[in-house]
């Protein structure tokens, strides 16, 4: 099992949803954990939780999408914490509609959220590292990267932005200790989506998904966990699919 004793990693959105279970099981295997969330009360009640069962986070209200905010938390996470270890890059805004329905408003909020939080992750990231030892990005993709979802159009061109930009780092950091992964959650019901996804849509996905079940939120943590470790010390520029064969099926 990977242990993380005492390693700092930061997650952005990580206040609900795949954020929030991830930053329980890397700082239940012993991650200090930096929780960063837009809703400055949602990434509290998650560090304050992680804290209570006897681990270690600290929480940052920032809007990632925005360069001077991440490296602000990057900086104030690695003051509490010490030089940072990991990122997790998974803030994300997420709107399903027509291409003709996608305003502009829409589309700069995705892209600063789902893309631009992304490149600052990776500076704030490499400004505030533990040079003394190898580090780790973890981006998070999807399914949609790779199959042409009908009115997903914003949220798979950045998720198909992140899978290339994943595989160009993977190139250029590499050679500096820093190894990037990415991994591509497919169908999990999570608080966070039940503004977008009813409960039989999910029935209906789960019939179509080849190990004929929704994925759950610690599928996608222990899948995180394995990317991080060191026991994935030679997996670089990797897209990890934790979808039960969605992509592969297609």
């Amino acid at each position: 099992m990977a242990r993380f004793d005492g390693q700092p990693i930061l997650i952005s959105g990580a206040g609900r949803g795949l954020g929030e279970g991830i930053a329980h099981h890397l700082a239940s295997r012993g991650a200090t954990v930096g929780v960063a969330d837009i809703n400055g009360d949602s990434s509290e009640a998650v560090a304050a939780a992680i804290n209570a069962a006897g681990f270690k986070a600290f929480a940052y209200e920032a809007d990632c999408g925005s360069r001077a905010d991440f490296f602000e938390l990057a900086q104030l996470f690695a003051a509490d914490a010490g030089p940072l270890r990991a990122v997790i890059n998974n803030a994300s805004v997420l709107v399903y509609e027509p291409i003709e329905a996608v305003t502009e408003e829409t589309l700069d909020r995705m892209l600063s959220a789902g893309l631009k939080s992304v490149f600052w992750g990776v500076q704030a990231f490499l400004a505030h590292r533990d040079e003394t030892a190898s580090g780790n990005i973890l981006n998070y993709s999807s399914p949609v990267a790779y199959r042409g979802r009908p009115n997903t159009g914003a949220y798979t061109t950045i998720k198909a932005g992140i899978a290339g930009l994943t595989k160009v780092l993977a190139g250029e950091l590499g050679p500096r200790g820093v190894r990037v992964n990415a991994i591509a959650p497919g169908s999990v019901p999570t608080p966070a989506t039940q503004g977008f996804v009813r409960a039989e849509q999910y029935e209906q996905r789960a019939k179509n998904i080849p190990l004929r079940r929704n994925g759950t939120v610690m599928d996608v943590a222990q899948a995180a966990a394995f990317l991080l470790s060191d026991e994935a010390s030679f997996i670089n520029g990797a897209m990890l699919a934790v979808d039960g064969g969605i992509i592969a099926a297609g």
